[in-house]
């Protein structure tokens, strides 16, 4: 079964942004409406593409999901 995509961008957290990721992580954490629980791609770009303001690009969310997926199927 396939762990939450937030729990997985959680292990990014840092306290000193140094990417796009560490950001895309910080903001998610402090965003108390993200879909936690989620592991869908299409809910998860929807809610982003409303209501992520603090991504710079949705690639950045493109990118982390790739990762996430290639992490899931080890």
């Amino acid at each position: 079964m396939m762990k939450p995509f937030y729990t997985f961008l959680m292990n990014y957290r840092q306290p000193k942004e140094v990417d796009e990721m560490t950001k895309f992580a910080n903001e998610a954490f402090n965003d108390h409406t993200f879909p936690k629980q989620s592991n869908n791609y299409d809910e998860l770009s929807r809610y982003l593409e409303m209501n992520g303001h603090y991504l710079r690009s949705m690639s950045i969310f493109d990118e982390v999901w790739d990762t996430y997926m290639l992490n899931e199927k080890r």
